[in-house]
């Protein structure tokens, strides 16, 4: 058992734990206020609404926790959600190719799940990582598709997130050509084949 003053490979003791969890727990208080705040209004929400609600207030417990500043945009795109968190010093949050912003996500849908008991689709973007990641995305599946189109020959891509592999089919598909995902996550990549 570890004592709660000693570290824990180098990066937290056991009192921070607890503080950290009192601190989510606060979060959790926060978001079921605002939550009877809203019933108390009479506020019909459409669910996506009320899952970017939570989602935001999820996101601004953990900004504060972390002592970021930030932001928090809600809108509704299609059929899903989107938070948008914009800020100046942001880029941990976004972690190399979008890691940290991934696992963010996830934490995100969770979160939501607990509170409104249903399955999200909510996107969370900080400091427009995602919109630019989208652009370079399409540039990418139009070039491949250009490649492919040339050559004749099958085209394989890195691994991807599921987020980044559907911008590629979509842009292989406007294209003209058919693009298709194989593997197992986390190596889960697409592979662009040529027309006919």
């Amino acid at each position: 058992m570890v004592d709660q003053g000693r570290e824990l490979n180098g990066v937290v003791d056991g009192e921070d734990l607890v503080e950290a969890d009192d601190d989510l727990d606060d979060v959790d208080d926060a978001v079921d206020d605002a939550d009877a705040d809203e019933e108390d209004d009479g506020e019909d929400l459409s669910s996506l609404e009320e899952e970017g609600e939570v989602a935001a207030d999820y996101i601004e417990g953990l900004l504060d926790i972390a002592d970021l500043d930030g932001d928090i945009d809600m809108d509704v795109e299609g059929d899903r959600a989107v938070v948008s968190v914009v800020g100046a010093t942001l880029d941990e949050l976004v972690g190399d190719d979008g890691e940290v912003l991934e696992a963010l996500q996830e934490l995100t849908r969770l979160a939501v799940h607990r509170k409104t008991g249903a399955r999200a689709r909510l996107m969370l973007d900080v400091g427009g990582f995602r919109a630019r990641r989208r652009s370079e995305l399409a540039e990418l599946g139009r070039s491949v598709a250009e490649e492919v189109s040339r050559t004749g020959e099958p085209k394989k891509l890195r691994a991807m997130s599921p987020f980044e592999r559907k911008i590629i089919h979509d842009a292989v598909a406007l294209a003209g050509l058919r693009s298709e995902s194989e593997g197992e996550e986390p190596n889960r990549r697409v592979v662009v084949f040529p027309a006919g």
